[in-house]
């Protein structure tokens, strides 16, 4: 309960943005717009898996990372808030599943990015077994800028503009798409930045 309470008190002290936070490091290969091509350096996620639909694991996901990064950890260490909180259907399901157009029974994998000045040797380890710590290698990530509450559909259409787009750009897509929120759950809908984003690689050229 007291970690709880502590939690919700410094969400509520976090700035309306989240530039004022950190991000992990990237470069940015090409921007056209609200498209990017970024190339992402090597970082460390904590994440739980959520199973239901995209809300109910934005919402499940975020207490037991926020209660981690608040200090339930084996060192009662309190950690950086950084930005953004990622959701991603399973891999596994992605990869079995037929694809659909819901996102309702999905399995989704919600991350918390870790702050640079932080190794595998020395972050803390959860307190709670449902969470993880894993090294996320770096990644070129195609990307697609949107504003809004980040609904289902809204997030489906986007994701269908960004497949396209990397196309178009000589890319390839090489893995699952995710949801990335960068701002605070009370901060109204077309002010917040939200962005799909998708892995992908240089398509070969054609013969």
């Amino acid at each position: 309960m007291r970690i709880a309470v502590l939690a919700a008190a410094q969400l509520a002290a976090l700035p309306m943005t989240a530039h004022a936070i950190e991000e992990p490091a990237h470069k940015t290969l090409v921007k056209d717009g609200k498209y990017e091509i970024r190339q992402y350096e090597p970082t460390i996620v904590a994440e739980v898996e959520i199973t239901g639909d995209m809300r109910r694991a934005g919402n499940s996901g975020f207490r037991p990372l926020a209660d981690y990064i608040f200090g339930n950890n084996t060192a009662r260490s309190e950690i950086a808030m950084t930005a953004p909180v990622t959701r991603a259907k399973s891999e596994k399901i992605a990869m079995t599943a037929p694809v659909t157009r819901t996102m309702s029974d999905a399995s989704w994998t919600v991350a918390f990015h870790m702050p640079s000045d932080w190794t595998m040797d020395t972050m803390p380890v959860p307190n709670n077994p449902d969470e993880t710590l894993r090294e996320v290698p770096g990644a070129t990530m195609a990307t697609l800028k949107f504003s809004g509450n980040g609904l289902e559909g809204a997030v489906i259409k986007r994701e269908e503009a960004l497949q396209t787009w990397l196309i178009e750009q000589g890319y390839e897509a090489i893995g699952t798409a995710r949801y990335a929120g960068y701002d605070a759950p009370w901060v109204p809908g077309p002010f917040r930045r939200n962005e799909v984003m998708i892995p992908v690689i240089q398509a070969a050229p054609s013969p």
